[in-house]
């Protein structure tokens, strides 16, 4: 009982609002206190089991989205044509599919990030310490190189000649263009994040936080329908360095930096305009 008291104490909801995603909010108060911010750095995490268990779920979590997205893709270019394959729907419904079902298995564990991308909006907001931020996602680009290294060890052949699942700006678009197409859908995605995991509904409605994991995964979802002709759909640098890393070539080099300079601006833009105009918390009470 002891260790299981440390972990709360120390671990991943020391704070009321840093709630794990779909996580119901606790207790039958209905009355909302805005929360103090997280600090930087909290030397007691790094003692805690509950940080080190959060870090390891990341790293399950970002592995196994790889793992299925990428096999779903290659499923799709193997095909002779897109109607005898999944189609485009289908890598979209793989990816909105999985995060949706991953966010809901781990939400009470570290909060079901699986994004670097989130997990930096998330720090914007002071809603985690950086030590936590930079551990996620270090765990989450380990994941996402293993998952993405599995696949390419059970079809190798295929993978080569498929591309790995990298992104890159497709043919006809600027780079302009994959771009701003990154930054407007991870925007998308941070954004439906907070709102889904806002502690101030979920004193008002209890349900919100239950249905989290549906409308980020249909964020996600609708996100790849738009921009997969464009940039293949990043909005997760750690999907797209886990991709690049495997296939190790220069096509899934050329337009790297994209995905993780677009995924941060919209991940910061969403932070802001959540937090500053939506939420109307002055900068003066995030210090």
């Amino acid at each position: 009982m002891e260790g299981k008291e440390e972990d709360v104490r120390l671990g991943a909801n020391k704070f009321s609002e840093r709630q794990p995603i779909g996580t119901a909010a606790q207790g039958d108060d209905k009355d909302y206190k805005e929360p103090p911010p997280a600090p930087l750095f909290e030397p007691g995490e790094l003692k805690s089991w509950s940080f080190w268990r959060a870090g390891i779920a990341e790293f399950m979590a970002t592995f196994l989205f790889l793992y299925i997205t990428i096999l779903t893709v290659m499923g799709v270019k193997r095909a002779p044509s897109m109607c005898a394959s999944v189609g485009i729907q289908g890598i979209a419904w793989a990816f909105g599919g999985m995060i949706f079902a991953l966010v809901y298995c781990t939400a009470g564990i570290s909060g079901g990030h699986i994004n670097p991308a989130v997990t930096f909006g998330l720090l914007l907001a002071r809603k985690l310490s950086l030590t936590r931020a930079v551990f996620y996602m270090v765990m989450q680009c380990l994941g996402a190189i293993c998952g993405a290294g599995v696949v390419k060890g059970f079809q190798t052949g295929p993978y080569e000649r498929n591309l790995g699942g990298v992104n890159f700006v497709a043919h006809g678009y600027t780079k302009g263009s994959g771009l701003g197409a990154e930054i407007v859908g991870t925007f998308v995605l941070v954004y439906t994040v907070f709102s889904a995991t806002d502690a101030k509904r979920n004193a008002r409605d209890s349900h919100v936080p239950i249905l989290a994991p549906l409308p980020i995964g249909f964020a996600v979802f609708l996100v790849h329908l738009a921009t997969i002709p464009i940039t293949g759909t990043g909005i997760n640098p750690a999907r797209s360095l886990g991709a690049a890393i495997i296939f190790n070539k220069h096509r899934g080099w050329e337009d790297h930096w994209i995905f993780w300079v677009g995924p941060f601006i919209g991940a910061a833009l969403a932070a802001i305009y959540h937090q500053i105009v939506i939420r109307a918390i002055p900068f003066k009470s995030r210090s």
